[in-house]
């Protein structure tokens, strides 16, 4: 499984130990270092049929700032990856990756699946 984290976030530090104290293996990637690149994330929507709006930090400044509300609706597929990956921080975190399944976010119930298998 790969946990693509930033580091000074709370959610992240909850999914974090979750993996940890449930004994989960994973490897560790820092959102803003190694920002998901164009390719990665559509890649990623096409094989787990998420949307890419879903990937958005809809909670975050960036967000805001940029008025992403207003703007995301009329955006084509292409402008979404190219602002995702702009910047590390527009996009919804963690992300857990496993062979079979793509979580965004922390949901704890969601999250129970990986336990069964």
């Amino acid at each position: 499984m790969l946990l693509i984290e930033y580091k000074k976030c709370s959610t992240c530090k909850k999914a974090k130990s979750y993996l940890i104290n449930h004994k989960l293996k994973f490897t560790q990637r820092c959102i803003i270092e190694e920002t998901p690149s164009k390719e990665e994330l559509k890649k990623w929507s096409e094989h787990y049929q998420i949307p890419l709006k879903k990937f958005f930090n809809t909670s975050g400044i960036k967000y805001r700032e940029l008025n992403l509300k207003e703007k995301l609706p009329n955006m084509t597929d292409a402008e979404k990856l190219e602002i995702l990956s702009s910047d590390g921080m527009l996009i919804k975190r963690p992300i857990l990756i496993t062979d079979s399944k793509l979580y965004l976010g922390f949901k704890e119930q969601q999250w129970q699946e990986l336990l069964q298998n």
